[in-house]
């Protein structure tokens, strides 16, 4: 039987694994205020899987404000996976299409730091291995749009300061995303409220008064979307009503569509693509996933790209494993693309990957 493998990804606010049989858990965890409970969140995380014996990682925590590097950020994140392996194999997969060990991974950090799209895009790859095709990826705090050339992410940019200057990366999410970076002249420049405010409102985003994980620690429910959305406008519930606080929700919806807009059409015009013929560079499909993915949707609409073929990743894995996906990316790639190459596994396991 095939050795059970857990992919875990690490963020800066949610903690997420998944498992190529389709088990997944996502958790909230604050990393830049609480880096010290990394190891005991992780370690809770991963007892749920008793049966993994072994950890494929990707991460995005490295980013975090708590470290003064990423390369601090990269070795905290790796010595806290490693003090829960339990001896278990560990590998984390790179930017360069592969997975590396721990030590290899600890001397190129840059290569493994916010390496999810890659695993992602390369998950992606799979199931549409010819021609071009694109990612959009709408998750709680950014959105990546990846062109994947015969089933190998091409993206212009590997890191992430590389890939925000190409618009492959995009800061903006349906959840984490302050409305002050989005919103246009006449707004509060405060972190009153935030998208998923704006979705709460719109009716894109299902209440939960539970969740705290808001911009004033108040539920996520509309009422009080309402009164965060009025407060961007220096205003209140009593002075701004709900029909007023949703058409400028609307507002700000259509900002992020144009957003996402103008990103792709960098994208799409980039070198990445550039290299292509022209006969090449039609998208024969588009992979939609992410816990945004009804953004990504109507950002197709906008594009009159919506009559194209579309591969959703939540109709193919189901919401639970899709709001993972980079975990279960890299939990199927170690599963399915080991060598006896030292243990390692290579980009060159897929007979279409490009060398």
């Amino acid at each position: 039987m095939p050795r059970v493998v857990l992919g875990l990804d690490i963020g800066g606010a949610n903690l997420k694994a998944a498992t190529p049989d389709k088990r997944a858990v996502s958790v909230p965890f604050a990393l830049w205020k609480q880096p010290d409970r990394l190891p005991a969140a992780l370690a809770e995380l991963v007892g749920q899987f008793p049966d993994a014996e072994e950890l494929a990682v990707t991460m995005t925590g490295e980013l975090c404000d708590c470290f003064e590097t990423k390369l601090d950020g990269v070795n905290a994140i790796l010595t806290a996976v490693l003090n829960v392996s339990r001896s278990r194999p560990v590998w984390v997969w790179s930017t360069d299409g592969k997975f590396l060990n721990t030590e290899e991974a600890r001397r190129d950090h840059l290569k493994v730091a916010a390496a999810n799209w890659h695993a992602l895009g390369t998950l992606a790859g799979q199931y549409s291995p010819h021609g071009l095709i694109m990612l959009v990826d709408v998750g709680s705090t950014t959105t990546d749009i990846i062109p994947i050339i015969d089933g190998t992410p091409a993206a212009t940019g590997r890191t992430d300061p590389e890939r925000l200057a190409s618009e492959e990366l995009v800061y903006v999410g349906v959840r984490r995303t302050p409305v002050c970076a989005i919103a246009g002249p006449g707004v509060a420049a405060e972190l009153f409220a935030t998208t998923h405010d704006v979705y709460l409102l719109l009716g894109k985003a299902s209440p939960d008064p539970g969740d705290t994980e808001t911009a004033d620690g108040r539920p996520a429910t509309c009422e009080m979307a309402h009164a965060r959305l009025a407060r961007m406008k220096c205003s209140d519930p009593a002075l701004m009503s709900v029909e007023q606080a949703t058409d400028f929700a609307a507002e700000i919806h259509n900002r992020i569509l144009a957003r996402l807009d103008s990103a792709y059409r960098r994208v799409i015009g980039g070198e990445a693509v550039g290299r292509l013929s022209p006969q090449q560079r039609v998208v024969s499909r588009f992979v939609l996933s992410g816990s945004g993915e009804f953004l990504a949707r109507e950002f197709l609409r906008t594009l009159r790209a919506d009559n194209q073929p579309v591969i959703s990743l939540t109709d193919k894995l189901g919401d639970r494993v899709a709001s993972c996906a980079p975990a279960y990316a890299v939990a199927v790639l170690a599963a399915e693309g080991r060598h006896q190459d030292g243990g390692r596994i290579t980009r060159g396991w897929w007979p279409w990957s490009r060398s």
